[in-house]
């Protein structure tokens, strides 16, 4: 089958002919077509977001669908995954539904499990600063760390406003563009951390399967203390454990 033989639907067309459900924790979830992610696997994924986060996200709702592909303004939704349909899909689109914030998270753009994951995790995370914004402690925290020099980042984009925010230059102008780059290194940084913390709820992986080459990954024992700011606001709902462990070198 090619890309023009499947059946494209609206994303609002799929979003009227599936049924939602809701996680323990109160945030919602479907899934539509060939997903292949069980229904089983994604309540545990969507359940694991912590009950404390899901308020400022209580709006939004998870379709996983096969592929999702972006033409203009309109978002439409491929039922199973053909090669030439998956060099088309992105990795999601939000889409408004009246009240609802619909995430359409394409479910069959990698085989790898643990990147689908962590594009839900990632998205939840943004999602919530979105709402809320960077909680003033990991602000802190990820300012002064910076400041210390402490090495790497966890994405390419916290990298690069980290060194536009921190540069050494001292006229207003720079003030200016500092105070805007430290913010988006805050909502970058934590975005990230919070998506990791995520991932480690559900996923058991190596920190440095993370690592990209366009840029040094953070120091572990630097990811671990924003983890565990992230364990301390958003504590783990029963039946999910948060753990730090570290690979010892014999």
């Amino acid at each position: 089958m090619t890309s023009a033989q499947l059946e494209w639907w609206p994303a609002e067309k799929v979003a009227a002919n599936t049924t939602i459900a809701t996680a323990a924790n109160g945030l919602r979830f479907t899934s539509w077509a060939e997903a292949r992610i069980s229904h089983a696997e994604m309540e545990h994924l969507v359940g694991a977001v912590p009950r404390v986060l899901v308020p400022a996200i209580a709006d939004h709702c998870y379709y996983f669908v096969p592929l999702v592909v972006s033409e203009g303004n309109e978002v439409m939704v491929a039922p199973a995954q053909t090669e030439d349909a998956a060099e088309r899909a992105i990795c999601h689109r939000d889409v408004s539904l009246g009240v609802v914030q619909a995430v359409f998270l394409s479910s069959r753009l990698t085989d790898d499990r643990f990147s689908l994951n962590f594009e839900f995790c990632i998205n939840v995370a943004h999602n919530f600063v979105d709402a809320v914004g960077v909680p003033a402690e990991f602000g802190e925290l990820a300012g002064s760390q910076a400041q210390a020099g402490v090495r790497g980042e966890t994405s390419r984009e916290a990298w690069d406003a980290r060194r536009k925010a921190f540069h050494s230059e001292a006229d207003a102008a720079a003030r200016d563009g500092n105070e805007r780059a430290r913010k988006d290194y805050e909502e970058a940084a934590f975005c990230d951390a919070l998506a990791v913390y995520l991932l480690s709820l559900v996923t058991d992986f190596d920190y440095h399967d993370l690592r990209e080459r366009e840029y040094p990954l953070l120091a572990a024992p630097a990811l671990a203390e924003r983890l565990r700011l992230m364990a301390k606001l958003f504590p783990p709902n029963e039946g999910y454990e948060f753990q730090i462990r570290y690979r010892r070198r014999g």
